[in-house]
């Protein structure tokens, strides 16, 4: 049965059934807020994408999205410090129109990356994590080039053991280890020297949503409109969306490209 609106978000609100927490509906926007009463820290979820994925789904995407929200405000109701936590500090890759600065105001640290992307920095707590902000940076007596050179150090030990795929002479590569951290891979510069190296074509690399890296040694343009439609296509599903915009790696940067159907790519 397809639900409205009204009709998830009082399945929500029933799920959600904590006395320390208050909810609320935004119709105009329909989203689904959560917050602690206290701190009025919380987060919100677009019931239109709820909905989608409990169509899809069923009460297993409702489950897995409640467990989210209860981990995510358990963090956010919680103090947590850097110094001890070095080797849970890790780089996350977010669009650029992803917000700098927390419901309070206060900024979170960030590096710029690209013309799509922007460099965040999360502290792993386990099964989610906490983006870390110039307050804590502060607290700590830490620097942001501390921060990035021990994000950076730690990104590059992560597994990268693409799974390969060929499709009209195209070879396409997919890192999905769903540890939070597939995309943040596009950061390891030796492993895309390694694929560039290796790539007999133009090298391409996405980052569509969070939890995949997508690499392609591109032959021939039939390649290129493959990736364009995968591009799209994981970008709609992903739960936290980064760009559709795929890039071409040359001489150690990253390029933003538009593909025009049985064209080559053009640079932004």
């Amino acid at each position: 049965m397809k639900l409205t609106s009204i009709q998830m978000k009082k399945k929500l609100e029933e799920r959600l059934n904590n006395s320390q927490y208050r909810t609320s509906f935004n119709r105009d926007k329909d989203t689904f807020r959560i917050e602690w009463k206290e701190s009025k820290r919380g987060m919100k979820v677009s019931l239109p994408n709820v909905i989608a994925k409990y169509n899809e789904r069923g009460e297993v995407a409702i489950d897995e999205l409640v467990d989210h929200v209860n981990e995510a405000l358990r963090i956010m109701n919680e103090e947590h410090q850097l110094r001890g936590m070095e080797k849970s500090i890790y780089p996350t890759i977010r669009s650029t129109s992803f917000p700098t600065k927390t419901k309070s105001g206060v900024r979170l640290v960030t590096k710029d990356h690209t013309a799509e992307t922007r460099i965040f920095y999360a502290l792993d707590l386990g099964k989610s994590y906490q983006l870390i902000d110039e307050e804590l940076l502060e607290k700590e007596g830490w620097t942001k080039e501390r921060i990035d050179e021990i994000a950076s150090f730690n990104v590059r030990s992560l597994s990268a053991k693409p799974k390969k795929d060929t499709v009209a002479g195209n070879d396409f590569y997919f890192v999905a280890t769903q540890d939070g951290y597939d995309a943040s891979r596009i950061l390891n510069e030796a492993f895309l020297e390694e694929m560039k190296a290796a790539a007999k074509g133009d090298l391409a690399v996405g980052v569509p949503h969070q939890d995949v890296l997508i690499m392609v040694d591109v032959k021939n343009n039939t390649g290129y409109d493959i990736l364009a439609q995968m591009m799209m296509k994981f970008f709609a599903e992903g739960r936290i969306p980064i760009t559709s915009l795929p890039f071409i790696y040359e001489d150690k940067k990253l390029e933003p490209i538009f593909i025009l159907a049985k064209n080559r790519p053009v640079k932004d």
